[in-house]
């Protein structure tokens, strides 16, 4: 790879460009300079460094290629497709070519013409790995798992180690929700490649997504026997003693976790996750206040000390991290609603309103946002505003507590006439609501028999 990385030949190619000098490379040369743009992504320096091989060599097939890959890299499909009808009558014999043509093909969304041409390159006998997953992906694409099953698996067998076949042969078992075949599947692999990191990650996710957590660590551990330094494995494995309520092992693993990474605040908010599930208070905060040091943006630990100090009764510090949470993830709908029950809960409605009044821009179809901000207008005493709130909040959800509410506002503004009316609608829509609204709004007791006897 550091070979890769101080290429003799783009370092010489690159000096050219800046001097602004001519050097003679050959075309085997350039392709290598073509090949190393392309597989760095500088797509830019791809397309430049053709541009100078076709003037040196304007003839050469293997160039033309090249910028062919190029064109498709850029998406400039019309050029690619011109370049492709110019080249394929002396170009079928080239696997760089007809892959090329498969991508034209795949990328614009035909992926049975691109199966032709990978099939067509198979014949050549070079690149089968490569071709086989080309052709299972475009299976996968026309959402045919049992094909792609076969492509993946005949992949592998040109590189029993690809990494990228083996999760695929995984994920179409899956799709064709076939458990048993996929478990022999894998065991069989281990058989023969017991070091496989990525073996042992399927088999320990294959016994996760089927909850049979005991197996899944055992695979887990394998894995971490063949490299201790796999950090999300560790996240896995404590995963598994979460599920099964285990949270002190959980800790655990999260602790050797804590010795391999460099940043470690969402492992210390694991870990105060599971010291909180354990209903161990003080552990939980210790926990959350130590990532919280590591990023003072982390906004989850902020709003976790907030429900922890509410379950310890502290209301005065759960407000004050709720605030805290907020203020760093203002956009967070639920942190909104958290913090409007805080500031409720401890007669702070003035304050509530800010999140109250995001709530209804954000989630205007949710009936209980209309509701309690109506109802905090209401006990602040501000009917006027409650009104234009409810006369809004009615258009979208025609529910008869909010015309309860409306009614009471009226009462309350002394606009009987509007009150009574409304009152009716309420009663109309709802009359089994009528004795929960009268102890919640005094004003209208009275007034229901009222309504009802008019009524009759």
């Amino acid at each position: 790879m550091e070979e890769f990385f101080e290429n003799e030949l783009v370092k010489k190619f690159e000096e050219m460009i800046d001097n602004n000098e001519e050097f003679y490379f050959e075309t085997e040369e350039y392709e290598d300079i073509i090949i190393y743009y392309l597989e760095m992504g500088d797509i830019s320096f791809a397309e430049m460094a053709t541009n100078y091989a076709l003037k040196l060599h304007p003839n050469s097939l293997e160039i033309k290629i090249k910028k062919f890959e190029v064109l498709l890299e850029l998406e400039n499909y019309t050029h690619a497709k011109e370049l492709m009808l110019e080249l394929k009558e002396a170009s079928m014999e080239s696997t760089d070519f007809l892959v090329c043509c498969a991508k034209y093909y795949s990328n614009l969304g035909n992926p049975r013409r691109a199966i032709e041409f990978c099939e067509r390159a198979l014949e050549l006998k070079e690149e089968e790995n490569f071709l086989h997953n080309f052709i299972a992906d475009e299976h996968v694409n026309m959402e045919d798992p049992f094909k792609a099953l076969k492509h993946y698996k005949l992949a592998l067998s040109f590189d029993q180690q690809d990494e990228y076949s083996l999760e695929n042969i995984m994920f179409c078992y899956g799709q064709l929700k076939r458990s048993d075949e996929a478990i022999e599947f894998l065991n069989g692999y281990l058989d023969k490649f017991a070091f496989s990191e990525t073996a042992w990650y399927e088999y320990g996710q294959f016994y996760f997504n089927r909850k049979n957590y005991e197996e899944a660590i055992k695979g887990f551990d394998y894995l971490l026997a063949v490299n201790p330094q796999s950090v999300g494995v560790y996240a896995n494995k404590a995963a598994c003693f979460e599920a099964m309520g285990e949270y002190l092992k959980a800790i655990e693993v999260y602790k050797e976790m804590l010795e391999l990474e460099y940043t470690k605040s969402f492992t210390f908010y694991k870990i105060g996750l599971c010291y909180k599930e354990n209903k161990q208070w003080v552990q939980a905060l210790n926990a959350f206040q130590k990532s919280l040091r590591d990023d003072p943006q982390f906004y989850l630990s902020m709003m976790e000390q907030s429900y922890v100090y509410e379950e310890m009764g502290g209301m005065k510090e759960a407000l004050h991290f709720a605030k805290e949470a907020v203020s760093l993830n203002d956009n967070n709908l639920d942190y909104q609603k958290r913090l409007a029950f805080l500031y409720i809960d401890s007669g702070m409605f003035e304050e509530s309103l800010v999140c109250l009044k995001s709530l209804i821009d954000y989630e205007p179809t949710r009936f209980y946002n209309w509701y309690a901000y109506s109802e905090v207008l209401m006990l602040l005493g501000n009917y006027e505003d409650a009104v234009v709130i409810l006369k809004k909040a009615i258009k979208m959800h025609n529910r008869a507590e909010l015309y309860y509410q409306l009614s009471n506002c009226y009462f309350h503004m002394n606009n009987q006439k509007d009150g009574r009316s409304t009152l009716a609608s309420a009663l109309e829509l709802d009359p089994n609501l009528v004795e929960d609204m009268q102890q919640k709004y005094p004003f209208i007791k009275e007034e229901v028999d009222k309504v009802k006897s008019k009524k009759k």
